[in-house]
């Protein structure tokens, strides 16, 4: 009989933590969870579910504004109510803490609401109360960096856009990634004047050269891109705020939001205490079977910083704990994992990027395909879509594949399948496409643009 109170203890109720407890405890293992904030984790509640949702509200704009090319006449020029939106995407997230809570529940997880830290191996403090378990889990996500600028008080991170009870009419981000680039294209869909802020001289650093440069060209429609910009320091001026950008130049705005990345949440976890390693950012140092230097401590998810996508997390998760209590052995592999960014155009990308597939293949032939949208042939609206394909010309398979356009995450998730059953080209060429679509356009494709040639 084991003196341990619990088998496994999970340390952060998002995806990786709850799929981990659950997997644990429907294979016996006695199973406690600690969250001091939230169920759910960044996903449910300041990430992927209520940014989709704003995503959404600020598509039905542009699609009343496209409606009229479709016979459609509105009566009186439409009004948006952020506070009414803001309010049901509250309700939504409440509902899925209450799922996320009922999950746990029904596994037998016992649930402790607090702050928990590691207090020596096989011991969890919470508060005044030790816990005792045999395998400890930290899986407790990350948090917004902002960076030491002078003022950054007065600047939001994107945690703090979900809070937000009014819309500002003029706003600054700053950042060029994921977090930036949709929240740029939610803020103008709900008719703010956008301003964004970027050190580098193409967004969305680490995608394809081709994807970049095309969103880069496009988001210059409908906010003010400063690239090559970075901020000196922001002061109050009333209700407003004032920035110095490095160029010397000034500009006020309602709102200042920083969206600069996330950071592993570890700095009150108490790990060093016990020499458990962290990186230059803070992210917990784990082998391939997610166990830290101490024995029987493990981390992962966005914690590990590795690859900081919901998906993967469940997937470590569901490893661990598969591998600690006797459930079906897995690997969590890291290779052609789909990702997309709910931006103005989508973008979504599975695979090599061109540099990637030039690096690690002799050969490489680029298919790329620019069109515009046939919604947009009555719109009228200076819309256009990116499709490419990357293949090994030796073995003719696809190793990349990218898509700036509507509709682009939907499409890649079923082309992340083809390329995990080792998809070749002439494959590609004889599947029949379904017209009229833009995901046709994947297997319609026939003459390199670029061959690299020996």
């Amino acid at each position: 009989m084991s003196t341990f109170e619990y088998d496994f203890f999970v340390i952060g109720a998002g995806s990786g933590g709850v799929r981990a407890a659950r997997t644990a405890a429907a294979l016996g293992a006695r199973t406690g969870i600690a969250e001091e904030r939230f169920f759910g984790g960044t996903c449910v509640n300041v990430g992927c579910i209520p940014k989709k949702l704003y995503t959404y509200a600020a598509h039905t704009r542009h699609d009343i504004a496209d409606s009229a090319a479709y016979g459609w006449h509105v009566a009186s020029e439409p009004t948006f109510d952020w506070s009414l939106l803001k309010t049901n995407k509250d309700k939504e997230i409440n509902r899925l803490n209450g799922i996320y809570k009922n999950l746990l529940n029904s596994a037998d997880v016992d649930i402790h609401e607090g702050h928990a830290r590691l207090a020596g191996p096989n011991r969890v403090a919470i508060g005044d109360r030790e816990i005792t378990a045999e395998h400890i889990l930290f899986a407790v996500g990350g948090q917004s960096f902002m960076p030491p600028v002078p003022g950054i008080e007065n600047a939001l991170d994107s945690d703090d856009f979900f809070e937000l009870s009014a819309q500002p009419t003029d706003v600054l981000i700053v950042g060029g990634g994921y977090i930036a680039t949709e929240l740029a294209g939610v803020f103008s869909g709900l008719g703010s004047q956008v301003t964004l802020a970027y050190r580098g001289d193409l967004l969305l650093n680490g995608f394809d050269e081709d994807i970049r440069s095309f969103f880069t060209d496009s988001i210059k429609s409908y906010v003010n891109l400063k690239l090559n910009s970075d901020i000196q320091r922001i002061e109050r001026s009333g209700d407003k705020k004032e920035v110095v950008f490095s160029d010397g130049t000034r500009a006020v705005f309602d709102a200042i939001l920083y969206a600069t990345g996330r950071v592993p949440a570890t700095a009150k976890l108490g790990l060093t205490d016990f020499g458990i390693k962290l990186s230059d950012v803070g992210a917990i140092i784990v082998d391939k079977n997610f166990e830290t230097a101490m024995p029987g401590v493990y981390a992962v998810g966005d914690v590990i910083d590795r690859v900081t996508l919901t998906p993967v997390a469940l997937a470590e998760g569901q490893a661990l704990a598969r591998r600690l209590f006797g459930g079906p052995k897995q690997q969590v592999s890291y290779d052609l994992i789909p990702a997309a960014v709910f931006s103005e155009p989508q973008i979504a990308t599975v695979g090599m990027t061109e540099a990637e597939a030039r690096n690690c293949h002799k050969n490489i032939d680029v298919y790329r395909s620019r069109f515009r949208p046939l919604k947009h042939t009555l719109t009228g609206r200076d819309s256009f879509s990116l499709m490419k394909m990357l293949v090994d010309r030796e073995s003719d398979r696809v190793v990349g594949m990218h898509m700036a356009g509507t509709d682009a995450a939907e499409i890649m998730q079923g082309m992340a399948v083809a390329l995990q059953a080792g998809a070749t080209k002439s494959q590609f060429d004889s599947t029949i496409g379904i017209h009229p679509t833009a995901a046709e356009e994947f297997v319609t494709m026939r003459t390199p643009v670029e061959e690299s040639t020996d």
